[in-house]
């Protein structure tokens, strides 16, 4: 479906951050205005779980290994 070109590093990365931005939503929602953690989290959380990001393709970029 989608090219894959999110390495394993950028993926654990993208992941954390993702899962770390829900929890800051999560754990704050009743007492703040956090709407924008869980917005933003959401984001790198699926590009990580797909290993595909929309925005390197258009960039042109990877971080996955070179196939030999």
């Amino acid at each position: 479906m989608f090219k894959t070109n999110v390495g394993s590093t950028d993926r654990i990365i993208r992941v954390v951050v993702g899962l770390a931005l829900i929890a800051a939503y999560a754990f704050t929602a009743i007492g703040g205005s956090w709407h924008w953690a869980l917005l933003i989290g959401i984001v790198p959380l699926l590009t990580g779980l797909m290993s595909s990001c929309p925005l390197y393709s258009i960039l042109g970029m990877s971080t996955c290994p070179m196939k030999r």
